[in-house]
């Protein structure tokens, strides 16, 4: 097959995700970062029943080396020994790269199942949202107050908002009906329903962000296990089929993700530009998915997200989530584990992994009726990946 000249990825199709592992999620774990990757490891690993002996291949990501490498895993889960090694120096863009990293792996044959995971203590060590973390463009910054990771995002979210006529109940109606999906997982930080008058009274953190729109920060970690999909069939858990994969770096894209001045449009973001690749990739259309799951570190970036990969038409997210087409009986729903928003904020490597457990239709009380096909993002801002996952 192929798409625009281009031949479409053998591993598309051919690879599958199996086992999904967590920790519980918390404001002060007590544990090492270590501690953390090794139990979602091995919760991964028994989830799909399969043995560490089997596992030759890992890949994970940290952001200003707040996470642990691989080979310290693969010593922790004594494996004989790693075929394939990835420690990738990505925030929340990296998710469903890392899995496409990991299948690429696969199918080539270099390894046979690898292991992917994330595990930080996001709350109790450095908080990726205040000022502590720098970057190459800081001594830039910092000297004129653009210092935290909030006031990035909401430059893009303003933006966005005058661009498209999206308003402060576009945001609340995210925030709320993600909220109604928290009520019923256990994992999450965030369970309370929220009423637009208690939503309007959150403080503000940086316009148009009050503090309901903003990502719970946790300590915790979260695997899920990448094979071939011929293999994953003789495991326990039915497989997630990779169908379709894109990553891009946008036009002009900065230091880094903070040095924002040579983006062409702040109304769009990574999503937007890596969305004819994603859909090209699995020979599927966006009337095809069932449901998504949008990386939203911010309330806005699901907007963003929705419209960036075609699922609405420009401008009309708000309106979409308003209508409650994002809630389990919708036509679309959204973030059904509550989002990053409220689930807490793994850098998204727990929307990959919810995102499997409902294609496999093991979601207990969140699970939807519908769960053949998911597009699934990694990202918010110049660089991002998604995913097409299927059942099998």
């Amino acid at each position: 097959m192929t798409t625009n000249g281009h031949r479409r990825p053998s591993f598309l199709g051919r690879t599958a995700i199996a086992g999904v592992g967590y920790t519980p999620f918390t404001k002060d774990s007590g544990m090492s970062v270590t501690a953390l990757a090794l139990a979602a490891c091995r919760n991964a690993l028994d989830d799909c029943g399969l043995d560490p002996s089997e596992v030759d291949g890992i890949v994970s990501f940290s952001y200003n080396n707040d996470s642990v490498g691989g080979t310290a895993v693969a010593t922790g889960l004594a494996l004989p020994e790693l075929r394939y090694a990835l420690d990738l120096n990505l925030g929340g863009q990296a998710p469903c790269y890392a899995v496409m990293q990991a299948a690429m792996a696969v199918e080539s044959g270099v390894a046979r199942n690898v292991l992917v995971y994330r595990a930080l203590n996001g709350r109790s060590g450095a908080r990726v949202g205040s000022s502590q973390v720098t970057s190459p463009s800081s001594q830039y910054r910092y000297p004129i107050g653009f210092t935290a990771y909030p006031q990035y995002i909401a430059m893009w979210a303003k933006r966005f908002m005058i661009e498209t006529g999206t308003d402060e109940n576009d945001l609340a109606a995210v925030v709320r009906l993600q909220r109604e999906y928290a009520v019923v997982n256990e994992r999450a930080i965030r369970r309370r329903t929220l009423t637009q008058e208690e939503y309007l009274a959150s403080p503000w953190v940086v316009e148009p962000f009050r503090a309901a729109d903003c990502t719970s920060e946790v300590d915790g970690g979260c695997a899920v296990l990448v094979t071939s999909l011929e293999h994953a069939h003789d495991l326990a858990t039915p497989p997630a089929v990779i169908e379709g994969a894109a990553w891009v770096t946008g036009p002009r894209p900065g230091l880094d993700g903070a040095d924002l001045h040579l983006w062409p449009d702040y109304s769009r973001n990574c999503q937007h530009y890596l969305a004819p690749r994603l859909w090209e990739s699995s020979g599927m259309t966006p009337a095809d998915v069932d449901f998504a799951e949008i990386y939203d570190c911010f309330s806005a970036v699901v907007l963003m997200g929705l419209e960036g990969l075609r699922l609405v038409d420009r401008g009309e997210a708000g309106g979409f989530v308003r209508s409650g087409a994002t809630r389990p009986d919708g036509s679309l729903p959204v973030n059904t584990h509550g989002g990053l928003l409220c689930e807490g904020y793994l850098h998204g490597m727990n929307t990959v992994a919810e995102a499997v457990q409902q294609i496999q239709g093991r979601a207990g009380a969140r699970q939807l009726q519908r769960h053949s096909a998911c597009a699934v993002t990694s990202g918010a801002l110049h660089d991002g990946s998604a995913l097409i996952l299927t059942a099998a």
